[in-house]
């Protein structure tokens, strides 16, 4: 029986690298140490890797943009950004969600979608690849561009983001330096790099301000709007419930107007609310939200044109990119009334 081809990602492991690593020295990159170089090639030769021919093609003129989820208008202004640059690129996109809050990649079924359309490279959004799609994308020449990751990526693999930390420490400061001592926070999930990056700017300006973070008063869930209304229904319900909020996105804090209502209290006379994204939704609330403008246009943008650098043959300046955020003011903050 013939001896098995060894994998990318086994050969990435037994040389201690990335699998992108691999793939680099396989295909000739010149951004490899060289050192590493030796080692993999060694490794290589050992193991008499042999690398799949693949045809160079021109590109098709589509991408894959592919979401956790589809159904917010988080998603409209991702997709509005990338449409625009793809538009004047004159590149189609095919735009799929993972439909599943349990997990955060896409499934095979997408992947083998991929192969069977010959898409020119993939912007993946708040999700995520196991180390064996990262591979077979690879081997297939189909570069990947993530926009706010889910974990921390392999320094390879290009990034775009927002200032995170920094807006939940300059939301919260602003509460805090209108009067409040009792500042909740309703977080996205705990296992999210972006939402831990809020939590921890929210988490710093309390410190410096010396004042504690109570039992209950950071809670976790998704980004959603439903989610906002149960979280904000315990924090009520604490013993000393909070007399501001920081809402760890835009729909969550619509969450919360909805229960502060329901119990007769009103924004920001009695509970002042900032939220996080600044969607057109936030301009429309009553009163009108301060939040902090992340912006997703403007990220979705730079990530798909990172990803026709790639495309074109060309490595990115940078793999990390990090917009600045700002606090938007509106009319959901006040002095606290004790």
């Amino acid at each position: 029986m013939a001896k098995r081809r060894p994998t990318l990602a086994e050969i990435a492991g037994e040389a201690g690298v990335s699998v992108s690593t691999v793939s680099k020295v396989i295909n000739g990159h010149l951004d490899v140490a060289a050192e590493t170089r030796r080692q993999v090639e060694r490794l290589l030769e050992h193991h008499r890797y042999q690398q799949r021919r693949h045809r160079k093609r021109r590109p098709v003129g589509l991408i894959d943009l592919v979401f956790l989820d589809l159904g917010s208008p988080w998603a409209m202004e991702i997709l509005t950004g990338v449409e625009e640059v793809t538009h004047d690129a004159g590149f189609g996109v095919v735009v799929s969600a993972v439909h599943d809050r349990k997990r955060s990649r896409p499934g095979r079924k997408w992947l083998d979608n991929i192969q069977a359309r010959r898409s020119d490279g993939v912007v993946l959004v708040l999700s995520e690849l196991s180390s064996q799609q990262q591979e077979q994308l690879d081997a297939l020449g189909v570069p990947v561009v993530l926009v706010d990751p889910v974990g921390d990526p392999a320094r390879e693999i290009p990034a775009v983001g927002a200032a995170n930390w920094d807006g939940g420490l300059t939301a919260t400061e602003h509460l805090i330096g209108l009067g409040h001592r009792r500042v909740a926070m309703l977080a996205g999930p705990a296992d999210v790099m972006c939402s831990r990056a809020r939590v921890d700017g929210y988490r710093s300006a309390m410190r410096d301000a010396g004042l504690p973070v109570p039992d209950g008063y950071v809670s976790h869930g998704d980004f959603l709007a439903g989610t906002g209304k149960d979280l904000t229904e315990v924090l009520l319900d604490l013993p000393e419930p909070p007399t501001a909020i920081f809402a760890g996105s835009d729909q969550m804090a619509r969450g919360a107007y909805e229960v502060l209502y329901k119990r007769g209290l009103r924004v920001p006379d009695d509970v002042s609310v900032v939220g996080f994204d600044d969607l057109p939704e936030a301009r429309w609330a009553t009163p009108p939200l301060t939040t902090v403008r992340q912006p997703l246009r403007d990220m979705a943008q730079m990530a798909t044109r990172m990803l026709f650098d790639l495309v074109n043959g060309n490595e990115p300046e940078t793999t990390r990119v990090e917009l600045a955020t700002r606090l938007v003011r509106r009319d959901s903050t006040a002095p606290p009334k004790e």
